[in-house]
């Protein structure tokens, strides 16, 4: 078989393309936080999925209520997805809340993340809205 006509697909050309081939990998969710008067908001960036960000979250809340918050916002507008266990999340850190006499409020959710929380019906249990502002003003 002349050199010219030979595939192009052996070893060498499959290493090659391994080596350029596009990582896209994203960062571990942050978790940053800020307070309003006597409410916590917490700042989740990134996806919330399995094994990836969703423990985070729980950790946060179950720390911030080891440390006398009650009153809890958590602003989504940072969070890029989220998973069925990143729900399954969200329910504990709810009960956690209001296991301690908290509240819970929600904001800032992407079209995406706030049609899966209506699809599970959740909309129904936890306080949403669309803004920071509005979620500290029910308060």
């Amino acid at each position: 078989m002349p050199e010219d006509s030979r595939p192009r697909w052996g070893l060498r050309w499959v290493l090659a393309g391994l080596l350029h081939w596009p990582l896209t990998t994203e960062a571990p969710m942050i978790m940053n936080t800020r307070k309003h008067n006597d409410v916590l908001i917490l700042y989740p960036e990134g996806k919330i999925t399995l094994g990836d960000g969703d423990q985070e979250l729980g950790e946060a809340v179950r720390t911030s209520l080891a440390e006398g918050a009650r009153k809890i916002v958590i602003n989504f507008s940072k969070v890029s997805y989220l998973d069925s266990s990143g729900v399954g999340e969200l329910v504990g850190c709810y009960t956690s809340i209001k296991g301690k006499g908290g509240e819970l409020r929600i904001c800032g959710m992407s079209g995406k993340i706030f049609s899966l929380i209506k699809m599970t019906s959740l909309h129904s249990v936890f306080q949403v809205t669309d803004t920071e502002d509005e979620a500290l003003a029910g308060f």
